[in-house]
């Protein structure tokens, strides 16, 4: 009986250094493992014993892709430790912080990074002599995301802006009036990209995944919310611990999670879009059912879809936000230290994104614990493969080493930045 092993020493146009290891045997998938072998940051150990006020810096530099979430949660966090409720103007331009980052994100992902897949091509430069319009409409899209990460926090990647109890500095009304212009053609062009990935051949696939977001009473989910997912739980942040666990598996420097009672669920853009589609724009669903989406999918190759749903909504509710801006008359609010725990989830680009940390008197950081969305999903990543890609075995080793690929590559893994291309191993024994 024939053995086969596909093994991916480097994972491709993801963010990060992971490897691929998918052994089939008898006709159908035996395991299936995503090896996440970056050394361990040790972020959450070296933040102990640093003063509250410098967690949203540090965290920031964990991902050059995703900072502002990393901020957002270490902030609000904090501000749960220190009894602290940051409101009106404030938390609105926190949200345009996100929709600049959830655009940076998304556009990177959907033009650079996943588009190639579905078009055939190795990379996004590739894609580019065929496709110049489409690249350059991700590249144009990107550019203005940065545009609202640079204003809000003060600079494209690692934001320096972001404080505990708000910013150092508030842009004006006037400041923020040429940017309003900027998205209303970035819209009109959103639109467009949602069309045009929505013209892809994508596999038909699906399975019954247990989906975890934030969901919030009045709006799409960033900052603030309760954590729900499709199997009823609907809990406050402060439970995370009680329903959820990290594990550690022997393929992986990152912690895998699961869901008390479940196993593995999937967080990110699809788990938001199927938990709270009444909570996007009307114009965000409108192109959505226009595309043939509908109010769920359950398809992960669609994701790519979504992921541009969502970047049309972020530029809608970033003009919703400027429009209604009123400068406050301070850029944070005073805080008094004090000993506490908070607790805080935000929605990265990739996921629900968690953060506990424990505070002393002095307002210095006891412990900290980081969950990242990749390590939530990784778990779902190896049962994608090991259900999905027994329907492609009769393929030539590139084209099964495309799908395993593209597989991967429908959760955007944030691991770090990845410049090799795959290599492909593949052995065949008789087994006893």
């Amino acid at each position: 009986m024939a053995r086969k092993t596909i093994k991916v020493d480097y994972l491709a146009r993801v963010e990060g250094e992971g490897a691929l290891k998918v052994v089939i045997r008898d006709g159908s998938v035996q395991s299936a493992e995503l090896s996440i072998f970056e050394p361990p940051r040790f972020f959450e150990a070296f933040m102990r014993g640093r003063a509250y006020t410098e967690a949203p810096d540090i965290t920031a530099r964990i991902c050059g892709i995703c900072p502002v979430a990393y901020q957002m949660s270490a902030v609000h966090a904090m501000e749960d430790a220190l009894g602290v409720k940051v409101d009106g103007p404030l938390r609105d331009l926190r949200r345009l912080l996100y929709c600049g980052e959830w655009i940076e994100s998304h556009t990177l992902h959907v033009f650079m990074l996943h588009a190639p897949d579905f078009l055939g091509y190795a990379g996004a430069i590739e894609m580019a002599r065929d496709h110049g319009d489409a690249v350059r409409m991700g590249l144009e899209l990107k550019k203005i995301g940065n545009e609202i990460v640079t204003l809000v926090g003060g600079r494209e990647i690692h934001p320096i802006n972001v404080k505990v109890g708000g910013f150092y500095r508030t842009p004006t009304k006037a400041e923020l009036q040429p940017l309003a212009e900027r998205l209303k053609y970035a819209r009109d062009l959103a639109i467009e990209a949602v069309r045009f990935v929505s013209t892809f051949d994508f596999p038909e696939r699906g399975r019954d995944y247990v989906w975890v977001s934030l969901r919030h009473p009045d709006e799409y989910p960033f900052n603030e919310g309760r954590i729900v997912s499709s199997s009823g739980l609907d809990i406050p942040m402060s439970d995370y611990d009680k329903h959820f666990e990290e594990v550690h598996v022997e393929h992986s420097t990152a912690l895998q999670s699961q869901l008390d009672g479940v196993g593995s669920y999937f967080v990110g853009p699809l788990a938001r879009y199927n938990l709270n589609f009444d909570k996007l724009s009307p114009l965000a669903q409108d192109v959505a059912r226009e595309v043939g989406l509908g109010e769920t999918c359950h398809n992960p190759y669609r994701s790519i879809i979504v992921r541009a749903v969502e970047v049309l909504y972020a530029y809608d509710e970033a003009l919703r936000i400027i429009d209604n801006y009123e400068r406050p008359d301070q850029p944070a609010i005073e805080i008094e230290t004090r000993a506490g725990t908070g607790y805080a989830a935000t929605e990265a680009p990739r996921g629900m994104l968690y953060h506990r940390y424990r505070l002393d008197e002095d307002g210095s950081i006891a412990s900290a614990q980081i969950v990242p969305p990749t390590s939530q999903n990784q778990a779902t990543v190896e049962e994608d493969l090991r259900t999905y890609i027994n329907a492609w075995l009769n393929l030539e080793d590139e084209d099964l080493q495309h799908r395993c690929e593209q597989t991967v590559r429908n959760y955007d893994p944030c691991i770090s930045c990845a410049t090799h291309f795959l290599r492909l191993e593949r052995v065949e024994e008789e087994s006893g």
